[in-house]
Parts: structure tokens; C-alpha cells; sequence
């Protein structure tokens, strides 16, 4: 990645709309729910996400979410995200995403994933993969990524997906409470781990988390800045100035508009430069 010609790296982007498969329409409830939730209409391809991106000079990591087990929806294969992120390296990094209830299966093909030389990540959304994160049949996967000390993205707090509809569409929240992550950072404490959001209603627990575990970040995405909770702010202009990613849930919400939010919410200058591209490169290997 071209660190010095982006202006920004964006650490949360979905890849919602693949250009090797048909969409899935088991999943056509769920993303039309959250386009009410979002306000956001048609989803973006992966190529034109990429496109997006580029003509703003922002870098992204790109990630689908495997929900094959809980939802039961076909997932985007990650081997395309990696070959888009191969074809596009000056800017994008790849994610993968491996249904934790894959079991040795998910964790032979997280190995082989590591060792294309592509993929620099994972990402794992508890509430819609049902599981809780300290569950002891994730643990083999989270094996397999300590020991190649690859960053670990977790999607915590509300989820915009299932807002709305019938019971939740089946999601339960309560996976995604931060404080079940924090048993994975004592137990992988080489593996950098990233609370996706800002934690909404349990944002203390997660501002708590990476005060305390070296090994802990946090990303702001999902949210537009100006309703961030006054402690996010707080916390980003003083202790966890180091901790806090520049994220924004693109497709659902535009980086460029979070980044115009971003400069008037109360975040001092000094930590802007940390917030939007130094802590990122940190967390992804590219440097201090």
C-alpha cells in the first residue's frame, strides 16, 4: 500500500456485491432491512467499491462477512476480495472472513488464505455468525491467526443488520457484547484485535478494553461522527489517541462524508493524522 498518496485508510468496508456470482436471495431480506435502518439504496460491486475509493484518494480494507451457518446466505468468496486486492495493492488490503463454526475446515482454509500471501486479516461478526467470541470452538481459528500475528477485526454493539425485522431476523445482540472479546485478548495477546464501532450500548466496556490490553484498537465505523457517544471523543483526544481507526462501513456509509463529519466534532488536529492513517498502519503491519 502507497501509504503516502492516500489521504486516508478506511479499516471497515464491505464487499456486499461479488462480480463472480449471482446474488443470493436468501439474503435480500437482511440487506433490505438495512437499507431502511442506513438510508442507503443498491449496493456497490466490489469493482466499483474500488473505483469509489480510488478517486478519493482513501485507502480500504475489504471483507465479507461468512454467515453461511447462521443466516444461511451463500458468502462472497474470499478469494475474490484477495484478487481484487492483488490487483489493486498501491490502496486496498484484503480480509477474509471464516465462519468460525467451520471448525478445522475454517482453520485449514484461514492456513491456506495466509499463505497466498494476500490476505492480512480476519473479520468476525459474532451477532450474525452466532457465536459468542470466546467460545472455545473458535479458538482453533484464532490459533491459526495469532500464530501468524494477523489483526482481527470483531464487529461489536448494535447491529444494523436484522434491525427491524421479525425478531431481529433471528440475530441476538447479546454475541456482540465487546467484554466477550476480552477473554480472546488475554488468551491471544499477540493477536491485534479491533472492536468494530463504536460499541453502542456498551461503548465503556470497549473504551475500558483498550485502555487496558496493548493488544486492543478500536474503529469508529458505522457511526457518523456526530453522534458518537462524548466518550469516544474523549478517550481519542487523550489515553486511546494510539487506539482509535479511521472506519465507515462503506457501502452503508460514505467515507467521504464520515471524514467531513470527522473534522467538526471535537477531535483535536493532533491526533487527526493518527485517527485517519498512522494507527491503521500500526494495526496492519505497514509501518509506525
Amino acid at each position: 500500500m502507497k501509504v503516502d498518496d492516500l489521504v486516508a485508510i478506511d479499516i471497515h468496508t464491505h464487499a456486499e456485491v461479488s462480480c463472480r456470482q449471482e446474488p443470493d436471495p436468501y439474503w435480500a431480506p437482511y440487506e433490505e432491512a438495512a437499507g431502511k435502518y442506513f438510508k442507503v439504496g443498491k449496493r456497490p460491486t466490489i469493482a466499483e467499491t474500488i473505483a469509489h475509493y480510488r478517486a478519493q484518494k482513501i485507502g480500504l480494507v475489504m471483507f465479507t462477512v461468512d454467515t453461511e451457518t447462521q443466516i444461511g446466505n451463500r458468502r462472497i468468496p474470499n478469494d475474490e476480495i484477495a484478487d481484487a486486492a492483488r490487483d489493486n495493492a498501491d490502496m486496498m488490503i484484503a480480509f477474509a472472513s471464516i465462519d468460525p463454526h467451520k471448525g478445522r475446515l475454517g482453520a485449514r482454509e484461514a492456513e491456506d488464505l495466509i499463505k497466498g500471501g494476500v490476505v492480512k486479516g480476519f473479520k468476525f461478526h459474532p451477532t450474525c455468525q452466532g457465536f459468542y467470541p470466546n467460545d472455545r470452538m473458535a479458538y482453533q481459528l484464532y490459533e491459526v491467526i495469532a500464530h501468524h500475528k494477523m489483526p482481527a477485526i470483531f464487529h461489536t454493539g448494535h447491529s444494523g443488520i436484522g434491525t427491524g425485522m421479525r425478531g431481529g431476523g433471528g440475530m441476538r445482540l447479546k454475541y456482540s457484547q465487546p467484554i466477550h472479546v476480552d477473554d480472546v485478548a488475554v488468551d491471544f495477546p499477540d493477536m491485534t484485535i479491533v472492536l468494530a464501532h463504536p460499541s453502542w450500548p456498551w461503548t465503556d466496556e470497549a473504551l475500558s478494553m483498550a485502555l487496558h490490553k496493548p493488544n486492543v484498537y478500536i474503529d469508529l465505523s458505522g457511526w457518523m461522527p456526530k453522534y458518537f457517544p462524548p466518550q469516544i471523543v474523549q478517550y481519542a483526544n487523550a489515553q486511546l489517541r494510539t487506539k482509535m481507526l479511521f472506519g465507515s462501513d462503506f457501502p452503508l456509509i460514505a467515507p467521504e462524508r464520515w471524514l467531513a463529519q470527522f473534522a467538526e466534532v471535537g477531535f483535536k488536529p493532533e491526533v487527526h493524522d493518527l485517527i485517519l492513517k498512522k494507527n491503521a498502519m500500526r494495526v496492519l503491519g505497514l509501518g509506525s
